[in-house]
């Protein structure tokens, strides 16, 4: 480049400050050195990107033109050498993070927005996962930070939250014409819909052996079946209040196992190791759920 950064910031410093003398002062710099930074910096673009007018420097056509690229190009320059401070204390370039999809939505992504307000140059990487899936992401160390059901041997997780499933049809379902009770034999004879493990265990976590099975990879396309009546399932009650309140869901009375909780964990892959962008979006988290 033939032109410097130093010489691009003192060419926007005198168009902000509206004139050498007073660029001079901002840049503490004698205005003898600004106006040589200026004519260096024509002289190698071959154009002159100010006239003077009076006592005031005043931009030409080529300057207003070059003007935004100026900033653009000095403000980037800027991003990068905090990006490299940041390195420098220890943050990582990126967090991988993994969660089971039965975490509530809402919590991830105000932990990420506030994270993203106190460390922006952090890329998230964020994978949803179902059952072992969440597991395998640590034991392949595919993950920085997991929030799953378990917790695998070898490392160590903080208890996150309790989430509760309930066992749920449609109002016009034939289970809900039943006499209630409902026992586990009566759901046998007809269809449940699960989720699909999105891991390679291929667990059937909650299956209850039902005559007619339906395997979704999908959460909410497995609600919205449900929701039309074509079979019944347990879920988060979290992610189905909206659907309970507008009656398009409704719990089964069952005998025994309405519903069910299952424990959430919040893992670091590396422990006391972690680095400190990782620690902190743990900590973010945590202070959501508590």
């Amino acid at each position: 480049m033939q032109v410097t950064l130093e010489q691009w910031h003192t060419f926007i410093t005198v168009v902000d400050s509206q004139g050498y003398a007073q660029a001079a002062e901002t840049l503490r710099k004698s205005q003898s050195s600004v106006s040589y930074a200026i004519n260096r910096l024509e002289q190698s673009l071959g154009v002159a990107v100010f006239r003077i007018e009076g006592r005031r420097a005043q931009l030409t056509e080529a300057g207003e033109a070059l003007l935004r690229h100026a900033r653009d190009l000095t403000e980037h320059a800027h991003r990068v050498e905090t990006l490299a401070k940041h390195f420098a204390q220890g943050w990582e370039a990126e967090i991988h993070l993994t969660i089971d999809t039965i975490f509530p939505e809402d919590l991830i992504l105000q932990a990420l927005n506030r994270f993203a307000e106190e460390q922006p140059q952090t890329r998230i990487l964020l994978a949803e996962s179902t059952l072992s899936g969440t597991d395998e992401a640590l034991l392949r160390r595919e993950a920085d930070l997991v929030i799953g059901h378990r917790v695998p041997p070898g490392f160590i997780g903080q208890a996150l939250m309790n989430i509760e499933f309930i066992a749920v049809a449609h109002p016009l379902h034939p289970l809900h014409q039943l006499p209630a009770p409902l026992t586990i034999e009566n759901l046998r004879h007809h269809r449940q819909l699960v989720v699909r493990d999105s891991g390679s265990r291929k667990l059937d976590a909650g299956w209850l052996g039902a005559e007619q099975r339906w395997t979704f990879s999908n959460g909410s396309t497995s609600i919205k079946s449900v929701c039309a009546g074509m079979g019944f399932a347990w879920y988060p009650r979290l992610k189905i209040q909206q659907y309970l309140d507008k009656g398009e869901l409704k719990p089964l009375p069952l005998e025994t196992g309405a519903s069910r909780f299952v424990p959430l964990y919040l893992v670091m892959s590396e422990g006391e190791f972690a680095g400190p962008g990782t620690r902190r979006l743990a900590a973010l988290i945590q202070e959501l759920v508590i």
